[in-house]
């Protein structure tokens, strides 16, 4: 991990951070996380809402992230998400976080807020996708989708080799849900990327996986209609 001196006003800004969480929380948001099995080491119930409203008031700070992600707390990791530099990020910094987190929530937040705006984002979401860790393949498929969603240089053949790794991940059913979503994202990218979704998911309905056949049969029915075609980009 690279070694980073710290300095009187980053310290400044992370204590009034930190001092500033305890008062946003918020019971609704609490329960619902207890509902959902989502456990932190510590967490305030603090909505995303507010927690990204309040990151507007600082700017985006590299140092400053790390020392939120190190707190540990639901709200500080959140919060590193939002105020890191996507350009500053590395490859291993991005491991490791993913290693660390705890849950699928603060997954999807790591990939939406920063990790699809790094330099290495195809490059992890495909080997994420290869990964055996569950919270690990979740964090391929949802920066997979995510980019999809996103990005606006990449071309469509920066996707196809995704559609090498897939077919393992479409037989896990804990996966099913995010695999759905991120399929549908990318099928909506481009015609050509939604023919080869289409194609794809007929070979998972010839599959000799139960599970991979009805994710399969789902998907399939799901972007062949033609409210879905409506919805492709280009």
């Amino acid at each position: 991990m690279e070694i980073l001196i710290d300095n009187p006003e980053t310290e400044r800004i992370f204590r009034q951070i930190v001092a500033s969480i305890p008062p946003m929380q918020n019971g609704i948001t609490a329960e619902s996380l207890v509902k959902r099995g989502i456990v932190y080491e510590k967490s305030y119930g603090t909505s995303i809402v507010d927690l990204k409203q309040f990151a507007t008031q600082f700017e985006n700070n590299h140092l400053l992230a790390l020392k939120l992600w190190n707190k540990k707390w639901r709200e500080t990791m959140i919060l590193a998400s939002l105020l890191d530099e996507a350009a500053k990020v590395t490859e291993e910094q991005m491991d490791f976080w993913l290693k660390t987190s705890e849950n699928s929530e603060i997954v999807e937040q790591l990939v939406s807020n920063l990790f699809v705006h790094t330099p290495f984002a195809f490059v992890k979401a495909l080997e994420w996708c290869r990964g055996k860790k569950h919270l690990v393949r979740v964090a391929g498929l949802l920066t997979m989708g995510r980019l999809a969603l996103i990005s606006e240089n990449a071309i469509d053949e920066m996707f196809e080799s995704f559609f090498d790794v897939l077919p393992p991940l479409a037989k896990d059913e804990r996966l099913s849900t995010v695999f759905y979503r991120s399929m549908c994202q990318l099928a909506r990218r481009s015609k050509k990327l939604h023919q080869q979704c289409v194609s794809f998911t007929g070979e998972l309905q010839s599959s000799d996986d139960d599970k991979a056949r009805k994710i399969g049969n789902e998907l399939h029915t799901e972007i062949t209609g033609e409210y879905f075609t409506d919805l492709i980009k280009r």
